[in-house]
């Protein structure tokens, strides 16, 4: 069964945050976007909805964390190569992301981001059939020595 997944995100400056999206290529759904969120479409299957601090609040009753300061998720987008991985990354760094590291196993290739409002983003390529086959085992020392964070 398909499942859809919303992300909803706190954001400080929403013109902000919208126009940040728009230059990474995603659409807005303008029929759930309005002063106090953004709907963005990031495919048939993911939104991620931005919303206003004070309209984010109206939805829990626990503190809302700073991500610049804070981690509160970490968010990982899958990539159908090494090139969509560089041209997402360069494109979010153009439109002011603040570069969060990098992995290269070779099976496995992500470079990340922190978007305008500190939320982190990972975009991940793997290899189809490292994929079907699962990871291969890797020690600590070889993750650390092929991950880089900014």
């Amino acid at each position: 069964m398909p499942t859809t997944i919303f992300v909803n995100l706190a954001v400080t400056d929403l013109a902000r945050s919208r126009a940040f999206f728009e230059s990474l290529g995603y659409s807005i759904n303008e029929g759930f976007s309005d002063e106090n969120a953004v709907s963005v479409v990031i495919s048939d299957t993911i939104t991620a909805m931005l919303l206003t601090r004070e309209f984010f609040a109206e939805f829990t009753s626990k503190p809302i964390i700073d991500a610049t300061t804070s981690t509160e998720v970490q968010l990982a987008l899958s990539a159908e190569s090494k090139d969509e991985v560089d041209a997402v990354h360069e494109k979010a760094l153009a439109a002011g992301a603040t570069p969060a590291g990098e992995q290269d196993h070779g099976f496995m290739y992500s470079k990340s981001f922190d978007d305008p409002d500190g939320h982190h983003w990972d975009f991940v390529w793997m290899d189809p059939a490292a994929a079907a086959g699962g990871a291969p085992e890797l020690s600590i020392d070889e993750i650390r020595g092929n991950t880089t964070h900014s």
